[in-house]
């Protein structure tokens, strides 16, 4: 039987790739961004940090911020008729107007 090698951020060249300008250190207004409950938000990894970093899977996705989970936030979105919680720093997550 063949394992599987690598792990989650495998075969993710492009998604995780940051355009030139935008390389180096986060900025600390996205770092320490707030969001409230019920409110809109897009998921889009920053791949220059690894902790709170959700599937690959769900990147470009758009849900709702159902709460505060220690530094995290709890982001519902619904994955094809199933309604899934996310636990997402708020480094990965962008408001929705």
């Amino acid at each position: 039987m063949a394992n599987k090698i690598g792990g989650l951020r495998r075969k993710s060249r492009y998604k995780l790739k940051k355009e030139r300008r935008q390389k180096g250190k986060v900025s600390v207004s996205r770092f320490m961004q707030s969001f409230k409950a019920g409110q809109r938000v897009c998921l889009s990894i920053e791949p220059s940090l690894h902790k709170g970093n959700f599937h690959l899977r769900f990147v470009g996705r758009a849900g709702t911020v159902k709460g505060l989970r220690g530094k995290c936030y709890e982001i519902a979105i619904n994955d094809k008729g199933k309604e899934k919680l996310l636990v997402v720093h708020p480094v990965h997550l962008k408001t929705l107007e």
